[in-house]
């Protein structure tokens, strides 16, 4: 189950940190559907690809001792599926996106408990730490 949870985080890692290196390159046009935006929304978009990073980066470090790391895992799951959430008040105020988008909420909606899931699994199995 450890194991099973370190690649998982690995992957999920470096696919976001993918993901926002595309955002920052390539601004807006790396979004599937995306239109031409202007100067404010580019930069908005590019902006966010750096948190978005740094959400990957954060991933990326859970891998050591991950069964110690429970409480970032559990704020960064807990993170992406208010971003699900989100997208789901984007759809209540304009409307479905791009099909591409509608599994990605899908995907954010399902994946933090998983990820959770086997967190929890995980650091159960871990022995208590000598005097505490």
């Amino acid at each position: 189950m450890r194991k099973t949870l370190q690649v998982l985080l690995g992957v999920f890692g470096a696919i976001a940190i993918f993901i926002a290196l595309l955002h920052i390159v390539l601004g807006p046009s790396s979004i599937p559907g995306a239109v031409a935006v202007n100067a404010t929304m580019d930069s908005e978009d590019r902006f966010y690809a750096t948190l978005f990073l740094a959400f990957g980066a954060a991933l990326l470090w859970c891998i050591e001792n991950v069964e110690r790391k429970a409480r970032l895992v559990y704020f960064l799951m807990l993170t992406f599926l208010a971003g699900g959430l989100a997208r789901l008040i984007s759809v209540a105020a304009v409307g479905w996106p791009n099909d591409f988008f509608i599994v990605m909420t899908f995907l954010e909606l399902l994946l933090p408990f998983v990820y959770a899931y086997l967190q929890y699994r995980v650091s159960a199995a871990e022995p208590p730490a000598r005097g505490r």
